[in-house]
């Protein structure tokens, strides 16, 4: 690829896209929310889900100077995040609480460039972050599962035309968006039937002596602001 070649992607990666008619917004929405409301659905959406918040984990562990493992995905759509270093400390609290936030963060951020209309670099900072996520996995279903979501993602990029891009994005965005409260929902209901005794919530709980429900609670605030805030920028 010459100089000229490359500019030229990079200019499109950064440039902004024509602005999407606000009926494909809400539709994207819609779209999304049946990914997340209907069970059969959601059990193969969740997914991405997963990875996200995985992917939260381990960022939030290289931050903190933790020694990364490894990231597994299971086939249940749960996960595994395994890293070194002290057991307490702000270190490990931030890792663990970076798990639940970090699905609806990542739907904000990629509301607020769809705002400004960088449709392209919403999809390719997606692939990116798969293919840095790959590089973390450790499992076989895992990588499957990171690849098969990159592969659609870089498939949209450089195949579909400019209105299924857009579409694609969008339902992305607001799927992050929506996604990260329901898992927040059922791990309050796993912990009043006692069958999560290791939750996040209950190891953070655990560390800090901040009771487990103060930390759901936590999480679903930065969730619901999130997707409030992200309504905001993306509904026309």
């Amino acid at each position: 690829m010459d100089l000229s070649a490359l500019t030229g992607l990079v200019e499109d990666v950064i440039g902004a896209q024509p602005e999407p008619p606000g009926l494909l917004v809400l539709t994207a929405g819609l779209l999304a929310l049946a990914g997340v409301l209907v069970d059969r659905v959601w059990r193969v959406s969740r997914n991405a889900v997963t990875i996200a918040h995985e992917g939260g984990h381990a960022l939030a562990a290289l931050a903190a100077r933790r020694r990364l493992e490894g990231v597994r995905l299971h086939v249940d759509t749960s996960g595994l995040t395994i890293s070194r270093g002290r057991p307490t400390g702000p270190g490990m609290v931030a890792t663990l609480a970076a798990g639940y936030i970090t699905p609806s963060l990542l739907g904000l951020g990629f509301a607020a460039l769809l705002a400004a209309d960088r449709i392209t670099a919403v999809l390719w900072i997606s692939a990116g972050l798969l293919a840095a996520m790959l590089v973390m996995i450790r499992n076989v279903y895992g990588a499957l599962a990171v690849i098969v979501t990159g592969a659609v993602v870089i498939g949209v990029s450089w195949l579909a035309s400019a209105d299924a891009q857009a579409g694609f994005a969008y339902v992305f965005a607001w799927f992050l968006l929506l996604g990260g409260i329901r898992p927040i929902f059922e791990l309050q209901r796993k912990r009043r039937r006692r069958r999560a005794p290791d939750s996040d919530a209950d190891q953070l709980a655990r560390l800090t002596g901040v009771p487990g429900i103060g930390w759901v609670g936590v999480f679903a605030l930065v969730a619901v602001a999130a997707l409030l805030l992200g309504a905001r920028l993306l509904l026309p």
